[in-house]
């Protein structure tokens, strides 16, 4: 091939190829951009989010309360601030009812953790409408608890007696496996006590303890400062050196710990004799010894029986079947119980009781030992249960 440069031609060949010409780009145009600023609104969208999550989850939790209430016969009643479900457990076609109560775990006055009234407060609400529901023949109270606070198991025993006062409904103790010292108090003022064999009962008692780690101070260095208004004021002190503690706090702790075992003795004088009266030659009466066996001792539900501190040996089923007997329900009766619903505000509480608890340690003993407070006394079974 020929090229022509305007004087001549000549051939084209890679040797005398012209380099190509090279163009650099022109430089970039840098221009000032505008400082962004940090949106926040994002923050906004997942704070609806989550509204509308709690919201969303509120509807879930009443449409499932809703068809609950479908399901199983019964109305949501509030009452005492509770909101109480009543549930059919057996027998739905009969008219007549027996209510059945749990005094179930360590018995105590104060508020759950978590959410929901503290457990007298529930017992009375749950008698309460035992009382006013005129279908309710009897209630069973279906004990299994090794016992708890002074106090607390007082207010059930009152709660059960003025019930039967008032609506002239028995109430039938059913124990359980367990039903020791706070236990047993519960269950006194019942007009029918059913416990089988080998129920662990009695523990009639009073405890009240406190730890002193005086001696863990001195080692580590710690003097305790002290100052009181009275000559008492620091009684029970856990810093205090055994060897000054007054011999007469030791014979107030006594005097009151002795009085309150007084008041527990008489709860089941009074209760088995009124029972009694009322049973007629049906029930057992309290044998004439049975305060030397209110000395704390555990004692099987054979034993109780002997003692005249239990009516009949056998199950729930038998008290059932006492129950019917005893309200004079012809055929099956319809047992229901109580149960507190769990709504969008429920969940709230519970929300709030996780918000508020504190960070603690715990130990995995096997076993759940009981929340006991220093200083206060307990009807509370002490002795050490062995799982098998």
């Amino acid at each position: 091939m020929l090229i022509s440069d305007g004087w001549g031609r000549f051939p084209l060949s890679m040797e005398n190829t012209p380099p190509p010409l090279l163009v650099a780009p022109p430089p970039p145009v840098i221009t000032a951009s505008p400082e962004r600023r940090r949106g926040r609104a994002w923050i906004w969208v997942l704070v609806t989010v989550l509204v509308l999550g709690l919201v969303a989850l509120g509807i879930l939790i009443k449409g499932a309360s809703f068809v609950m209430s479908l399901a199983e016969p019964g109305e949501f009643q509030h009452h005492g601030g509770a909101r109480l479900f009543e549930v059919s457990v057996d027998h739905e076609s009969s008219s007549d009812k027996i209510a059945i109560i749990k005094v179930d775990g360590i018995i105590a006055g104060q508020s759950s953790e978590m959410y929901g009234p503290n457990m007298v407060d529930s017992i009375k609400d749950q008698f309460e409408l035992a009382e006013k529901d005129s279908n309710v023949k009897a209630v069973i109270l279906k004990v299994n608890s090794p016992g708890g606070e002074v106090m607390a198991s007082d207010d059930i025993a009152r709660i059960i007696r003025e019930f039967q006062q008032k609506s002239k409904k028995p109430v039938i103790a059913s124990m359980g496996s367990l039903a020791a010292s706070g236990g047993y108090y519960v269950s006194a003022p019942c007009r029918w006590i059913i416990a089988n064999e080998l129920t662990i009962t009695g523990s009639i008692g009073v405890i009240m303890q406190t730890m002193n780690y005086r001696g863990l101070m001195d080692k580590v260095g710690i003097q305790p400062m002290v100052f009181k208004s009275g000559r008492h004021k620091d009684m029970l002190s856990s810093s205090k050196d055994p060897e000054d503690i007054d011999p007469v706090e030791r014979q107030i702790v006594m005097d009151m710990i002795m009085e309150t075992y007084q008041r527990f003795t008489q709860v089941v004088s009074d209760g088995r004799s009124a029972a009694a009266a009322i049973n007629q030659t049906d029930g057992r009466p309290l044998a004439n010894n049975w305060k030397d066996f209110a000395d704390g001792r555990i004692l099987t539900g054979s034993k109780a029986f002997d003692l005249g501190l239990v009516d009949e040996l056998g199950n729930f089923e038998t008290a059932v079947m006492t129950a019917e007997k005893l309200a004079k329900i012809e055929g099956k009766a319809h047992l229901i119980r109580y149960k507190e619903t769990f709504d969008f505000t429920t969940f709230l509480d519970l929300l709030g009781g996780v918000r508020s608890s504190s960070p603690a340690l715990k130990v995995d003993l096997g076993f759940d030992l009981p929340k006991l407070r220093t200083g206060m006394p307990y009807f509370m079974l002490s002795t050490a249960i062995t799982k098998h």
